[in-house]
């Protein structure tokens, strides 16, 4: 070893412009003020941008600014720049898509984790990051009412001394796995069926048919992100069986079985089925109990994509849809579509210790700069061996913030006001002659099309373009099979579900459809 001196270090550049504590205290002062202006203001906004591709490229500097700017010209440029040329998804009046409803409580819990800037992907890197999301999740999984195989423990609390909550609660599902399993907060649902996929096709490597083909199956329904994760995993389109649905767009748990049998008498694998508990297009419900039943007696990884309808759970009510998620492997669901969570946050719970085991050997891998103590020792989690990213955010804290804030009976009132809103807007159209159901309305969302219009839906698409045109609401649309074999229709979609929508902005969306109507007969069915 030398004995030299350390040498003095070459003089360095300028001190970088770091944000003092003042002057964040004082922008973040300015960006509240404009949020909450923006919240005031937000009806008088069209609701869908009104912007030609390229505007807001061509608005901004072609360079990058040589020296800091004040916080004050970068929040005017978002006043003037980016806020008139957003579709607001906060709007009352947006009823396109799924909603992606957040809240304060959310937006406060994310700024939170911004500003801790923790990262999660060990216990040891940040004790708290784990451990609230553990519970947090174990929280979730007993509001919905999912078996306690699907908490971190297996077992739910007993609520004995709160029998107000109880009562709001209801009984969860009784379980048929007698081990944890748990859950973790991903980012999409998409993320979460290539996780199950991961974890299904792992089981399928260790089993005595690992040499035959495995096989996927889902509905011609089913979101296109299971596709799309059968393409990440390098599987090919052989490897996909596409399932009809019945007349309401379900699955059919019979063409299901007889596709199975046909892959079994051909040496493939039943590996991975997924069912959908409401669908993007019509809002359909997989016959979840026939079709866990099938899987479980031909050993296929059963995963529910709950996505949308997964919050409504919370509603006891709602649960006879849950029926057979008892016996599946994976189950998720997004709170930030439909829970007041702000993108992004999708829940992923897995059944019984075996699913977990079976996922942590797909995504488990140790070098040696992430070993430990606490790992080692095998009495903690580590969320980086639970999906797909190392790094991870604290976003349990901006769900923790919601369900602290809303707690159970004001997360019920929320998705029951909804579900209550489109019933209303069925009513309406049911008795209209002029219009027709295209689907029967699946909890908050309602399907409706011009009646008499061709499959293509001429009128009906045009209808739909004239009220996104006005400004005064967004709708978006989806294509129907037609159970008999027919031309696929057209059908315009109206999901409901945004945290300020209240009933006069429903009944605005249908005086905006009546004045966008070309001129046609004004029966209705009750005259």
């Amino acid at each position: 070893m030398s004995d030299e001196p350390l040498r003095p270090l070459p003089s360095t550049p300028d001190e970088p412009n770091h944000m003092s504590t003042a002057a964040f205290r004082d922008a973040a002062h300015q960006l509240v003020d404009f949020i909450c202006d923006y919240y005031d203001t937000i009806e008088a906004r069209p609701v869908r941008a009104r912007t030609e591709p390229g505007a807001v490229y061509d608005a901004l500097p072609d360079a990058p600014p040589a020296h800091p700017e004040p916080f004050d010209r970068v929040l005017d440029d978002v006043r003037e720049t980016v806020a008139p040329n957003l579709t607001h998804w906060q709007h009352p009046s947006f009823f396109a898509y799924f909603p992606a409803n957040g809240s304060f409580p959310s937006v406060l819990g994310d700024l939170l984790s911004s500003a801790l800037g923790v990262q999660g992907m060990l216990w040891q890197t940040s004790p708290a990051c784990t451990e609230v999301e553990t519970r947090v999740l174990d929280w979730l999984a007993l509001m919905l009412g999912l078996p306690a195989s699907f908490t971190s423990t297996g077992a739910h609390p007993s609520l004995q001394s709160e029998p107000e909550l109880r009562e709001l609660l209801g009984e969860p599902l009784p379980a048929v796995r007698d081990s944890p399993g748990g859950g973790v907060i991903l980012s999409t649902a998409s993320e979460a069926v290539l996780t199950a996929l991961s974890a299904a096709l792992e089981r399928h490597r260790r089993s005595s048919e690992s040499v035959q083909q495995p096989i996927i199956y889902v509905s011609s329904q089913s979101h296109s992100s299971v596709r799309k994760a059968v393409n990440i995993v390098g599987l090919v389109p052989e490897n996909i069986r596409e399932i009809p649905t019945d007349e309401r767009h379900a699955m059919d748990p019979a063409a299901l079985r007889r596709a199975i049998d046909e892959d079994e008498s051909n040496a493939c694998r039943p590996v991975f089925v997924c069912a959908t508990l409401g669908t993007t297009g019509s809002g359909a419900f997989d016959p979840l109990a026939e079709i866990a039943e099938l899987c479980e007696r031909r050993r296929a990884w059963l995963h529910v994509d709950a996505a949308w309808a997964g919050s409504a759970f919370v509603c006891p009510e709602q649960r006879g849809l849950l029926r057979g998620v008892q016996s599946a492997d994976s189950f998720s669901f997004n709170p930030h579509k439909w829970l007041l969570t702000n993108f992004d946050c999708s829940a992923f719970f897995l059944n019984g210790a075996a699913a977990r085991e079976h996922l942590l050997r797909a995504m488990s891998i140790t070098p040696e700069y992430l070993r430990n103590a606490a790992s080692d020792a095998g009495g903690v989690i580590d969320y980086r061996d639970w999906h797909i990213p190392l790094g991870r955010r604290f976003r349990a804290l901006k769900l923790w913030f919601v369900l602290r804030h809303y707690g159970v009976k004001g997360l019920q009132d929320h998705i029951r006001t909804h579900c209550r809103q489109a019933a209303s807007l069925e009513r309406v159209i049911d008795a209209d002659d002029r219009f027709e159901l295209a689907a029967p309305r699946s909890m908050s969302l309602v399907l409706f099309r011009v009646a008499d219009d061709d499959p293509a839906g001429t009128h009906s698409r045009a209808l739909m373009d004239r009220v996104n045109d006005s400004g005064r609401a967004f709708l978006t649309h989806t294509v129907l099979p037609d159970p008999d074999g027919g031309e696929a229709r057209f059908a315009i979609r109206v999901a409901i579900g945004g945290a300020l929508t209240r009933d006069e902005h429903v009944r605005t969306l249908w005086q905006t459809v009546l004045e966008s109507l070309e001129p046609l007969p004004t029966a209705t069915k009750d005259s």
